[in-house]
């Protein structure tokens, strides 16, 4: 008999790292680079800090569980896996962290490692360390399924996992769904991430055809699995097997650049055990290695994320996409839906190829054919075939189970399981439970990296423009525009259908909808050119939806009902006009309307509780209809709603204000505006969104006077979190402003809020002053205006002026001082000013660890050495990925200048002091690449021993010095290498007495310099990671300007053309008093 499945809902003490309150100010990041793509949060809320120290917190947790496996599910920390545990061996297949410890690594901060994270629809997860709701429903197969799912606060979609065991299966089924709730399509990515624990044995098995593998946004490629090149900086050229994590020595990312297979895993070859991942590789090609690297620097992030559980690897597997980032479009109420299965296995090794029935492995090693299978349930009378040039060479029955594998060797005469050789593993029926063809031996030609797209006046065609626009937007590009891409395109061609359309839909998405329109009405105009009948309905639509935010609902009903007439937008469009019939009471054509929409998409869930609305309002009976809805969304707010129990509306909304908003914007768009109130009404929080909700409500509904209460309650409710950023809530605000102009300067500020992330920013500012007017004590408001002014405007005094205004309201604002002190170095102001202002607030100062290490910067511009190196021995810093190399800058910076001091008086202590600095301790957070060279210090150690009259270990420490490339590059990221270091080199080869390589390096400097200095410099358009948190445009050109100064500056310091270094150098430091190169190598020509 088979053991059940069972699931039992627990609550889980887990020792937790706490993390701080989130950043109450909203954050608009507009050239933020997270994972290739855009790094913007709002309207979500940011988390900076997390804490140190340790306490037990109570989870709630699903615990699926067979005869075989242990799935451990924490659904308030996006409904994760957070243990898959193979009970037939007691082996966690995937990372088991005992703790949760989260790092800044997140899109808005926190994130954890271990388990199996589900990244949509952008990666990382925004919301991986947020609540999901979640459902468990028992299947008629005897096998369960618990549910998490949740709507992103985004871009309003929803998605969506079910984790499936069967009784006697050794694998966990995962149906994954998105939805598009909204009317306009949106782009989405999947990637689920296992970690698995890494070790000296640890390798990742991907399937055999794959030959290549390429980065984030396919900028490099390298061979697979023995790369020979440079690939993340890291020199590759004696040919090394990167499938193994020991050979992977500084953070690294590859992805699969194509496999024909459905697999792809990892193995301990040692505890000869592993997890894989199948599914169909026509929807998910996704196949990636992620690790922090094994070396110091991995070592710390690991510290950084667990206490005890050590390395891991991230196994990622994408569907709907082969890379990071790679999104695909859903269309306006679309749903998407797949299956993913991860299983344990053990015996087998390198994989060739795996179903979710079983996996094998052949190889040929001297003269013998070693054959090893495992299966995922029991099998009796499992049949093995061997082939060799199509003739069975072996054949046996047996009986296989998860509990164990089976192995067989036999002796042939080949090297190699190439195209001559197939292996089948079938069923007692017959059936193939695993097969592996062998594969021919060739050379495979690497793939070409991807190029950045051209300048919009560069690129041929409108067609292209087209494309590059909608690229922009579909990769959700941090530092490109599309508006420039469309712009040129119709500058060419006014009435090119895709680009009034596309242009259209831009706007549209800013709420732009009387702008909107008119694109859309010319491509509505061009298509009907010679047909009044378009071959395609989406300009229609769109013309619709435009009409119908503008009020203009006759002409809405017509574009719509002229929509149905093509297949693209016949569902959508009925759907809009079933919400029109409703909201004129004409119940009957609704029923209709939505009755074919749901013909089209049945998936259209907006559809089905419409029509779950409108059965329930005409007296008809909803219970088996929304039965069938509860099937395909076990977690459709509405269909609770709709049953009417309370108890269980009540959880799966769980208390989410969004959850509310949403629910209660979706029988607003139904006309069913009673209903919406209701929603609005039992809404647990207090936020002035639910008041204003109410009171546009009301207002339609006549009630103007009860209208004017609600906004009133709303402009003395709490403004903390409160971001707004749906296109309804545009005509919410406005209303709330028309009802009471004088006395709504917090509807003002939310809605330059809203302004301000759509990229309006002329309207944002108006309505932000008028704000300022109105609630001349909000602090917030000033801090808004202050970043408007300084990037739209380039007003830096007056920016200073309200960012100053802001503070004194407001001076336990640790983000808003950081604010003040970037936009002083911006202008310019003198290191004394900068730190009697943060001194003047050091509780405040210390709140930050980005503000504190400012500090400390300018503690040791300051020459103030010994006191910078103490103060950041007593903290512990927390730095996010991608921005590492801050704190341990200073921290070098400080122990090379104190060691200075000391060169000649005591060398002994300077050498200890540099030897130092020469590794990073834990509480900096982060560790040392292994492929950075140490000139700087190595070249003073070199000098110390000079002193110490021993020329042996001096000549040792300066040919260290003399090592590494002299090639001056830009310096954007933490792992590029200092222009500093190569005037160190240069230094190091004259004290060898190498006067070419020393004028060499001195040259290079001078070269590079003078070669970029007139540079405009753009943001990479491949770039991966740009995770500073600040609101302020950057100047990249005058940057690289001040850059190439210096670089230029150094080499004149090597050839002793000191009169012009020290020019050079005095003009950086009148643009950057704080310009710590400068500082040093002036006090060096001195």
């Amino acid at each position: 008999m088979k053991e059940q499945v069972t699931v039992k809902e627990e609550r889980l003490i887990i020792p937790t790292y706490l993390t701080s309150a989130p950043d109450k100010n909203p954050l608009f990041f507009e050239k933020r680079v997270y994972q290739g793509s855009s790094g913007k949060v709002y309207p979500l809320p940011i988390t900076e800090k997390i804490l140190d120290e340790k306490t037990d917190v109570e989870y709630p947790a699903l615990i699926l569980e067979n005869e075989y496996l242990q799935v451990t599910i924490l659904p308030t920390l996006g409904g994760r896996i957070q243990r898959a545990l193979d009970k037939t061996n007691n082996y966690d297949f995937v990372y088991y962290n005992h703790v949760i410890k989260p790092a800044l690594v997140g899109l808005v901060g926190p994130w954890i490692s271990g388990g199996i994270e589900f990244n949509w629809p952008q990666h990382h997860r925004p919301t991986t360390f947020m609540p999901t709701e979640y459902q468990v429903v028992e299947n008629s197969d005897g096998s369960k399924t618990v549910w998490v799912s949740e709507i992103d606060q985004m871009y309003g979609t929803k998605g969506m996992a079910g984790f499936t065991l069967y009784p006697d299966k050794a694998y966990i089924e995962i149906t994954g769904k998105v939805y598009n709730r909204t009317d306009v399509p949106q782009t989405f990515l999947w990637w689920a991430n296992p970690a698995v624990p890494a070790n000296d044995h640890t390798l990742s098995v991907f399937p055999p055809d794959v030959h290549a593998v390429m980065d984030h946004g396919k900028r490099a490629v390298s061979d697979f699995p023995i790369a020979t090149g440079t690939y993340y900086k890291y020199d590759y050229s004696a040919g090394v097997d990167i499938s193994k994590y020991k050979n992977i020595k500084v953070p690294t990312s590859y992805m699969a650049h194509h496999s024909d297979f459905d697999f792809v895993g990892n193995y301990d070859e040692k505890l000869e055990s592993g997890l894989l991942h199948v599914a169909d590789h026509h929807i998910s090609p996704g196949k990636k290695q992620w690790v922090w690297g094994n070396s110091d620097f991995g070592l710390a992030w690991d510290r950084n994320l667990t206490d005890e559980d050590g390395p891991y690897v991230e196994l990622m597997t994408g569907v709907f996409t082969d890379n990071q980032p790679d999104f695909t479009w859903l269309k306006p109420y679309e749903e998407k839906e797949f299956k993913q299965y991860f299983m344990p296995y053990k015996g087998v090794g390198r994989v060739k190829n795996a179903t979710i029935n079983g996996a094998v492995n052949v190889e040929i090693v001297e003269g013998q054919l070693f054959c090893r299978i495992y299966t995922t349930q029991n099998q009796s009378q499992v049949t093995v075939k061997i082939y060799q040039d199509q003739q069975v060479i072996f054949e046996e029955q047996v009986n296989l189970s998860p509990v164990d594998y089976y192995q067989t060797q036999l002796a042939v005469e080949a090297e190699a399981f190439d195209e001559r050789f197939r292996i089948e593993v079938l069923d007692e029926a017959g059936q193939e439970i695993v097969a592996y063809q062998g594969l021919p031996a060739k050379e495979e030609k690497l793939p070409e990296p991807a190029e950045a797209l051209a300048k919009p006046a560069d690129i041929k065609s409108t067609e292209e423009l087209f494309l590059a626009a909608v690229h922009i937007e579909q990769y959700r590009h941090a530092t490109s525009d599309a508006e420039s891409y469309y712009l040129e395109g119709l500058r060419r061609d006014a009435s090119d259908i895709r680009l009034n359309n596309g242009y259209g839909m831009f706007l549209y998405k800013r709420g732009q909808f009387a702008e909107s329109l008119t694109y859309f009405e010319r491509a509505v105009k061009k298509q009907k050119w010679k047909s009044p009948n378009p071959y395609y309905g989406e300009p229609l639509f769109n013309l619709g939806l435009a009409q119908l935010q503008l009020g203009e609902y006759a002409a809405a009903y017509d574009s719509f009902y002229k929509a149905t007439w093509s297949d693209d937008t016949q569902g959508a469009a009925f759907f809009q006009l079933a919400c029109l019939a409703l909201g004129k009471g004409q119940t009957a054509e609704a029923l209709t309307f939505v009755e074919r929409a749901l013909v089209r998409n049945q998936y259209n869930m907006k559809a089905r509780l419409l029509k779950t609305a409108i059965l329930r309002k005409t007296g008809q009976t909803t219970e088996d209809w929304l039965v069938e809805s509860l099937k395909l969304d076990p977690l459709d707010l509405g269909s609770y709603y709709e049953k009417g129990a309370a108890t269980q509306w009540e959880k799966v909304m769980r208390g989410s204000l969004n959850n509310y908003l949403e629910l209660a914007l979706d029988y607003y768009h139904f006309g069913l505006l009673e209903d919406s109130l209701k929603i609005l009404q039992a809404c647990p929080q207090e936020s002035p969104l639910v008041y204003y909700y109410q009171a546009d409500i009301y207002r339609q509904l006549g009630a103007s006077e009860k209208a004017k209460t609600l906004v009133a309650k709303a402009e003395k409710a709490s403004p903390d979190y409160c971001f707004p950023n749906k296109l309804r809530e545009i005509h919410i605000l406005q209303a709330a402003i028309n009802l009471l102009p004088e006395k709504t300067g917090y509807a003002k500020y939310y809605l330059g809020n809203l302004f301000y992330d759509k990229r309006r920013y002329d309207e944002a500012i108006v309505l932000w002053e008028d704000s300022a007017k109105q609630i001349p004590d909000f602090p917030t408001v000033y801090r808004n205006l202050s970043f408007a002014y300084y990037n739209q405007l380039d007003d830096l005094a007056r920016a200073q002026e309200l960012i100053i205004k802001a503070f004194e309201l407001n001076p336990a604002d640790g983000r808003v001082l950081m604010e003040r002190d970037l936009l002083a170095q911006k202008a310019g102001t003198s290191l004394k000013e900068r730190v009697a202002v943060l001194e003047t607030y050091m509780a405040t100062t210390q709140e930050r660890d980005d503000l504190f290490i400012v500090y400390i910067g300018l503690l040791n511009s300051q020459g103030r050495y010994q006191e910078a190196f103490d103060l950041m021995m007593q903290r512990q810093f927390h730095p996010w990925e991608g921005g590492e190399g801050k704190a341990s800058a200073q921290y070098m910076f400080s122990l090379i200048e104190l060691a200075k001091m000391n060169l000649t008086s005591q060398p002994q202590k300077a050498i200890e002091a540099l030897l130092a600095s020469q590794s990073y301790p834990d509480n900096l957070g982060e560790g040392k690449l292994p492929n950075v060279e140490d000139n700087i210090s190595n070249y003073y150690i070199a000098k110390a021993y000079k002193a110490l009259g021993d020329a042996a270990q001096a000549a040792v420490y300066y040919e260290l010095a003399s090592r590494g490339s002299n090639q001056p590059e830009s310096v954007l990221y933490y792992y590029d290498q200092p222009a500093d270091t190569i005037l160190y080199r240069g230094l190091a080869h004259e004290a060898l007495g190498q006067a070419e390589a020393a004028r060499s390096c001195y040259y290079q400097l001078i070269s590079y310099g003078k070669k970029h200095l007139f540079d405009e410099v753009e943001y990479d358009f491949f770039a991966v990671s740009m995770p500073e948190t600040v609101v302020f445009k950057n100047d990249l050109t005058q940057n690289n300007s001040i850059y190439c100064s210096y670089l230029i500056a150094l080499g004149h310091i090597g050839l002793k053309e000191m009169t012009v270094a020290k020019k050079l150098l005095t003009e950086i430091l009148v643009k950057v008093p704080d310009h710590q190169g400068a500082l040093r190598h002036l006090a060096f020509i001195k």
